[in-house]
């Protein structure tokens, strides 16, 4: 079974309490329709587990694959540097199928991001760094693919669908 390398740290997007009895990290691709599929699953993880869950997302972007999976993983660092990261994230998921460079910048409007610091932000190649280092981090995991879960540092090999019972467990 494969483990989360490197584990959960300061430079990961994490909601929830840090003291969790589960953690669950997601490898994702914004563009992805499984992770889309995903992101409501997850969401009503958080509902029903609440402070016992601790949830991390990190970026894979599949760029052969989804033409918009990079910039949308850059608006959500972007955004993450005025502290709206989880609702950026949010936003991009609930409106995928409109997914473009166009319905990013609306998003960071609807936000009220400072439009200004977020051009700026998504031009910083540090949050280029930000993204390939989660990518790497996915491939030394032994992640192929997305969505691709890891529960209290263990690949979770079963059907994202069930993580509910899985977590419970």
């Amino acid at each position: 079974m494969a483990t989360l390398t490197p584990p959960v740290n300061v430079y990961d997007h994490i909601l929830g309490p840090a003291g969790a009895v589960v953690e669950l990290v997601e490898y994702g691709d914004f563009q992805c329709p499984y992770c889309g599929e995903a992101f409501s699953i997850v969401k009503s993880l958080q509902d029903a587990l609440q402070d016992t869950l601790r949830f991390v997302f990190r970026n894979f972007p599949l760029r052969e694959a989804h033409e918009y999976a990079l910039d949308a993983a850059l608006a959500a660092e972007a955004a993450g540097r005025q502290q709206r990261y989880w609702e950026m994230h949010d936003a991009i998921y609930q409106h995928q199928q409109e997914l473009d460079e166009l319905l990013l910048a609306r998003l960071a409007k609807d936000l009220k991001l400072d439009m200004d610091q977020f051009a700026e932000d998504l031009e910083d190649p540090r949050l280029v760094s930000k993204i390939e280092a989660d990518f790497e981090s996915g491939i030394r995991s032994g992640v192929n693919g997305t969505p691709t879960f890891f529960i209290n540092g263990k690949r979770y090999d079963g059907d994202y669908r069930e993580l509910l019972s899985a977590l419970r467990d």
